[in-house]
C-alpha cells in the first residue's frame, strides 16, 4: 500500500539533481515535467537553472520564455539554450487561439513550429475548434484544450473539452489541469478516465480547498489525490508530460517546486514499490 510515509521516504530517496527513473524517455514511468508559467517572473536563464535543479528533462514553454514576436533568429537561440540544457520541449502554450479562420489562427501554429513544439496547449473556444482542428492536421501539432475552471465560460472542465472534440482527429485533445478540474466539482481521477487517448497533456497543482484557487500550495501540501491520480495515469500507459504548474510564489518558485517534484517523485516510487 501506498501511504504518506512511504511517499515521503520515496521521497527522501531521490537526489534533487538526478534524473529519476520516472524522468526517462521510453521508460514505463510518468514523464514529470515543467510548464514554464511556474517561472513567468524570471528570464529564460534563470528558469533554465531551475528545471535544471528540479532534475527534469522535460519542458512545456510559457511565452514568457520564447516570445511569440521573436525573429526565427532569437527563437533560434531559445532553442538551442533549452537543447544545450538537455531540456526536451514537449509542447508550448497555455495560447489563446480564439480566431475564427484558417488564415487568423495560422501564425501560432507558424510560432509553434518554429520553435520546435510538437503540442500546443491552448485555450480556443467551441465555435473555432473546428479551425484548430484543421491547422492541427496541417501541421501535424498536437492540440491539448486546457480547462480553466469555473471560471471558464467556454472549458470549464475536461468533460466540456471532450463533448466539444468529440469525432475529431485524435490529435485534437486536451490538456487536464487538475486543480481546475477539481474546483469544478467534477472526480479529477474519473475524468482522466474518461479522457483516455484524448489526454495528451496534463498540468498539475494542489489545493488545500477544492472551493478556491488561493488555496494552492505545494504538491502534497494540499487535499490533491495524487496517489490515485498517478496510478490511474500509469494503467493507462500515459506518455504526455505529467507538468508542474506551480502559481504561486512567482517571485521566488523554486522551492515549492523542489518540495512539489520530491513528493511526486516520493508517489511514483511508492508505487513501484
Amino acid at each position: 500500500m501506498v501511504t504518506r510515509r512511504s511517499v515521503l521516504a520515496g521521497a527522501a530517496a531521490v537526489p534533487v539533481m538526478s534524473f529519476g527513473a520516472n524522468d526517462a524517455a521510453g521508460g514505463d514511468d510518468l514523464k514529470l515535467g515543467v510548464a514554464s508559467y511556474s517561472l513567468r517572473n524570471l528570464p529564460r536563464a534563470r528558469a533554465i537553472g531551475v528545471i535544471q535543479t528540479l532534475g527534469t528533462p522535460y519542458v512545456n514553454i510559457k511565452e514568457s520564455h520564447l516570445r511569440y514576436t521573436s525573429t526565427l533568429e532569437e527563437i533560434a537561440a531559445a532553442r538551442k539554450d533549452f537543447a544545450d540544457a538537455k531540456i526536451t520541449v514537449l509542447g508550448g502554450g497555455n495560447i489563446s487561439l480564439r480566431e475564427n479562420t484558417v488564415d487568423g489562427m495560422r501564425k501560432w501554429f507558424d510560432y509553434a513550429r518554429a520553435s520546435g513544439f510538437p503540442l500546443i496547449v491552448c485555450a480556443p473556444t467551441p465555435d473555432n475548434v473546428g479551425v484548430v482542428e484543421t491547422l492541427v492536421k496541417e501541421y501535424n501539432i498536437k492540440a491539448a484544450i486546457h480547462n480553466h475552471g469555473p471560471e471558464d465560460k467556454f472549458f470549464p472542465t475536461p468533460q466540456s473539452v471532450l463533448k466539444a472534440i468529440k469525432g475529431m482527429d485524435p490529435r485534437v485533445g486536451l490538456c487536464i489541469d487538475i486543480g481546475h478540474t477539481a474546483r469544478s466539482g467534477v472526480d479529477v481521477v474519473k475524468s482522466i478516465r474518461e479522457a483516455g487517448p484524448r489526454l495528451l497533456d496534463m498540468h498539475v497543482k494542489d489545493l488545500r480547498d477544492f472551493s478556491t484557487s488561493k488555496s494552492q500550495c505545494a504538491v502534497g501540501d494540499g487535499i490533491m489525490p495524487m496517489v490515485a491520480i498517478f496510478k490511474e495515469l500509469k494503467r493507462m500507459k500515459f506518455h504526455g508530460g505529467v507538468m508542474l504548474e506551480y502559481e504561486i510564489n512567482a517571485d521566488n518558485p523554486e522551492p515549492g517546486m523542489v518540495k512539489s517534484f520530491a513528493y511526486m517523485r516520493g508517489v511514483l516510487g511508492g508505487l513501484r514499490g
